[in-house]
């Protein structure tokens, strides 16, 4: 028993090539692709995989249509993004889960390792973060328009191995403009909060790592001077100085997009009130 693997793209041509050959193991790959203007369609037709075209509206809904929309040969799909390469060792533990047929698991979460001008910024990159990358497509749902959140009917684990994120291949420009759609959506979002004016101070303190990520994001919608405060938080208390140059550059970007978000809501919540902007 294997797995199949779920690939959304957008002109990916830069970070295709290196995720297919890592999936070299698999003979069910499906590419959902964004209409890409550039070679993503090509390259991933020539390494075997079956492409299907949606236009792009949220991440939720996109990630919903391929999940629900689309019939996998396995009931296990690996859900890597383009830019991530998955190590043997990542490989080996997923295919043995899948071979178990009696596991009682809808979803597993997986670590990464996050590369930033050729170093894994280990601190600056809040490790470990665990996303859901291997599901059972007729036991999760999704969520939220940015950085969608996985919503499983029934228990969710979690693998030892890591696979590798090089969010930065594509260049500075391409990750300025995908940030800058992410920035959107998270305002849009904390204006939807701010409005509720509700704080989940009891998720604050609770042992679920996900749960407290979320208060403590809540929160921080809520305090002044937030793009300084996430950068001191990462720089400095989590020790992303301890990743050299390398640290500093990433945790300065990281303060940048969280201003995005700050300018973009003031800019919301004036055209709600009739103000100019």
């Amino acid at each position: 028993m294997s797995i199949s693997v779920l690939i959304m793209t957008l002109n990916e041509e830069k970070n295709l090539p290196a995720c297919l050959a890592s999936l070299d193991w698999c003979d069910d790959i499906v590419v959902l692709d964004s209409y890409s203007t550039d070679a993503t369609v090509e390259i991933a037709r020539a390494a075997g995989a079956r492409v299907y075209q949606r236009v792009h509206d949220t991440e939720s809904n996109q990630r919903t249509y391929g999940l629900k929309e689309i019939e996998y040969k396995y009931p296990w799909v690996y859900t890597p993004d383009a830019d991530e390469v998955t190590p043997p060792d990542l490989r080996d533990e997923m295919l043995a889960i899948a071979r178990d047929q009696k596991r009682p698991e809808s979803a597993f979460r997986i670590r990464y390792k996050n590369m930033f001008m050729g170093r894994w910024i280990k601190h600056s990159s809040l490790y470990p973060t665990w996303i859901t990358r291997l599901v059972r497509p007729d036991r999760v749902r999704y969520e939220r328009d940015a950085h969608s959140r996985c919503l499983t009917e029934g228990p969710e684990g979690r693998l030892n191995a890591h696979f590798i994120h090089y969010s930065f291949n594509k260049g500075m420009n391409a990750w300025y403009d995908k940030h800058n759609r992410y920035s959107s959506s998270e305002a849009r979002e904390t204006v939807v909060s701010l409005r509720e004016k509700r704080v989940p101070w009891h998720d604050v303190l609770s042992g679920v790592p996900e749960v407290r990520r979320r208060a403590l994001k809540e929160l921080a919608m809520r305090l002044p001077f937030r793009p300084t405060a996430r950068f001191l938080y990462m720089y400095v208390l989590r020790g992303g100085f301890l990743d050299g140059k390398e640290g500093y550059h990433y945790c300065r970007l990281l303060a940048a997009y969280e201003y995005m978000i700050v300018i973009k809501t003031e800019e919301l919540r004036r055209r709600e009130e009739g103000l100019p902007v």
